[in-house]
């Protein structure tokens, strides 16, 4: 691993020029990006909390929820990445509740604001939109 050495200060700077490319829709960027920070530091969690955030962003519930699992088994206390992962999963079928639950856990450990501030709009949505009835995978499932 010598030469990947010299590029371990470049770390956050993938990280956070991979969430860049997130936020422009450029996946191919934002993989690439983030597998090169992944790399640099295999063990950090913020590689995995972007590729979940680029896959939550596309509707790809399945693949985020893997990917914040996978940064929470890195770093189990990590509100951020459980907040993110609550919202995947309050947004599967029939998974709201469960969902639900781990954003109001993560909403009361963090310390973060901005963390409190995600997981209470995340709630408020899943209340107002998920819940309410006939839900929208419900209503899906009347359409086949």
């Amino acid at each position: 691993m010598g030469k990947l050495e010299n590029y371990q200060k470049d770390f956050i700077l993938l990280c956070e020029a991979g969430f860049i490319a997130v936020n422009q829709m450029d996946e191919d960027a934002a993989k690439k990006l983030f597998s090169a920070s992944a790399l640099l530091k295999p063990e950090n969690y913020l590689p995995d909390v972007g590729m979940g955030y680029m896959h939550l962003g596309k509707l790809e519930l399945k693949q985020a929820v893997g990917a914040f699992e996978k940064a929470l088994k890195k770093e189990p206390d990590n509100e951020m990445a459980k907040a993110f992962l609550g919202i995947c999963i309050a947004l599967t079928p029939n998974e709201e509740a469960k969902g639900e639950k781990l954003l109001q856990e993560s909403a009361k450990k963090t310390q973060d604001p901005e963390v409190k501030k995600l997981a209470a709009s995340a709630i408020e949505f899943v209340e107002k939109f998920i819940k309410k009835s006939p839900s929208p995978a419900a209503l899906k499932n009347t359409k086949r």
